[in-house]
């Protein structure tokens, strides 16, 4: 699942001189290559925002310090991986550091909200990597089907599935699903 350190570093220094692309969002390294991803959709985005809403106004109390945040790179060069979650748990003060990308050891939470062009990249590739970076809970929003997937365990053994207006259970927190939205 590794690649090799020269490699990883050389698509690192590459994917950060690549120029900004109009309706490219992101872009990731994994399985040994660089990964463009589309802009999403404003669903998508409305997704971010009131999923981070609530985690905001519970992080506090849970984990004080930490922030739902939705503009961080997530990398481990170990496993040569960079990715950009949707929305990620972590320590806040991570915002002040000079480096470039958050670390797994300080991630919560990694959310995800599959994209209409890319779905088997959320569901298999990510629940891969992110499982094995120790993340502890992946939470999966799924607007083309009005679902999802709460990834918990180590390894993500536990899978909890619901329906959007469900409240779920994530870790210590609490969503309420009711407010999001499929794709048209």
């Amino acid at each position: 699942m590794s690649i090799d350190p020269a490699v990883y570093a050389r698509l690192r220094e590459i994917a950060d001189q690549l120029p900004q692309i109009p309706g490219i969002g992101k872009v990731e390294i994994a399985d040994g290559e660089i990964v463009m991803m589309m802009s999403p959709v404003m669903r998508h985005e409305l997704a971010v925002l009131r999923i981070a809403r609530q985690l905001n106004a519970q992080v506090s109390n849970t984990h004080p310090g930490h922030i739902a945040y939705h503009g961080a790179d997530l990398e481990d060069v170990g496993l040569g991986r960079l990715r950009n979650p949707d929305l990620m748990i972590f320590p806040e003060a991570l915002l002040e550091s000079e480096q470039s990308a958050v670390l797994p050891h300080d991630v919560l939470l990694v959310v995800e909200i599959v994209s209409k062009s890319n779905p088997e990249n959320d569901y298999r590739d990510k629940v891969r990597d992110y499982s094995a970076m120790g993340i502890p809970f992946y939470l999966i929003i799924d607007p083309r089907t009005g679902t999802g997937i709460v990834h918990s365990e180590p390894g993500y053994d536990s899978r909890e599935k619901f329906a959007f207006g469900d409240t779920i259970t994530v870790g210590p927190w609490t969503l309420d699903t009711s407010g999001l939205l499929t794709y048209a």
